[in-house]
């Protein structure tokens, strides 16, 4: 089966106002997104994401290469249509919700029965059934970004593009919009999600990409890069924490990791000193750990909220 979302060998370069240098948003981006899967799109601020997303869905032009989003080339209009897309930063019109959603699913051809029956399901799926009749203007962001959400399902799409979902939401509203993209992929429809929400990220995406300054840097699938195998986590009992650099005591036991090429040798050792092991796993890492590693960026640089 073909991808539904598609860039090779995509650069993407702005001209610098008043000056001669180009800016570079995107240099030798490939990237494939498969049918019926919740991938996650990350990267710091800057990183290019939203240049990404406009290519494909034909808000501009890219530099070089080419991209295809369900089989048609980026910016096709019959492609659209398939489409529900959820931008960065919310702009509604001062309608109330149902209302303003419906306009949206007339703007798909939807009519009659079948457009008032969607407003309202889209409506309750995002939780604002309730709401209905209340003008956005008076919504919190929260709130008009689930009006934004619902808009981009009205038209029960083949494929969800999402730009910062969540961003806005309290944490309930986040479970929430969680189960109802768990439900979307259920469905066998395409979630692409940009977020710097990097906790939901791990909970929901089956497959991540990293972007940085343009460039993929980081591609896989969320469970595995979770798990890289690259250490390995070894709990033991009857010895003491200070036999191994870096160990921890709790409960009777010590906890420690090693590179996967020392495990044998530890293990033995725990052995030696006359220790029982109780458990061998890999070290999960956080996919915030992975971001910050892939990037070279410390903590308090990994500004992965707003901008592309």
């Amino acid at each position: 089966m073909p991808p539904v979302l598609e860039f090779e060998d995509i650069s993407k370069e702005y001209n610098r106002f008043m000056g001669s240098r180009r800016v570079v948003a995107l240099e030798h981006f490939s990237l494939e997104v498969q049918a019926g899967e919740i991938f996650g799109f990350l990267g710091p601020n800057g990183a290019g994401k939203t240049t990404a997303i406009h290519l494909a869905m034909g808000f501009m032009r890219s530099t070089r290469g080419r991209g295809r989003m369900l089989g048609k080339t980026f910016g096709d209009a019959r492609a659209r249509s398939r489409v529900g897309f959820l931008a960065e930063n919310v702009a509604l019109y001062h309608r109330p919700a149902e209302q303003l959603v419906r306009f949206y699913g007339a703007l798909n051809n939807l009519k009659g029965k079948l457009l008032k029956s969607r407003a309202r399901e889209v409506l309750e799926a995002v939780g604002l059934d309730q709401e209905a009749r209340r003008n956005v203007a008076k919504f919190s962001r929260g709130m008009q970004q689930r009006v934004g959400l619902a808009q981009a399902l009205v038209n029960d799409p083949e494929l969800l593009i999402l730009d910062e979902p969540t961003s806005a939401l309290d944490p309930v509203a986040r479970v929430k919009i969680r189960s109802l993209l768990l439900s979307v992929r259920d469905a066998g429809k395409t979630v692409f999600l940009s977020s710097h929400l990097l906790s939901e990220v791990e909970l929901v995406c089956d497959r991540v990409a990293m972007l940085n300054k343009g460039r993929l840097v980081k591609l896989g699938k969320t469970s595995e890069l979770l798990q890289s195998g690259q250490e390995m986590e070894i709990v033991a009992r009857g010895i003491r924490a200070a036999s191994f650099p870096g160990a921890s005591a709790a409960d009777g036991a010590v906890r420690f990791a090693v590179p996967v090429s020392q495990q044998k040798s530890a293990l033995e050792r725990v052995w030696d000193l006359g220790g029982e092991v109780v458990s061998v796993n890999p070290v999960r890492h956080s996919l915030e750990q992975i971001f910050l590693q892939v990037t070279g960026q410390q903590p308090e640089q990994s500004a992965l909220g707003d901008g592309g």
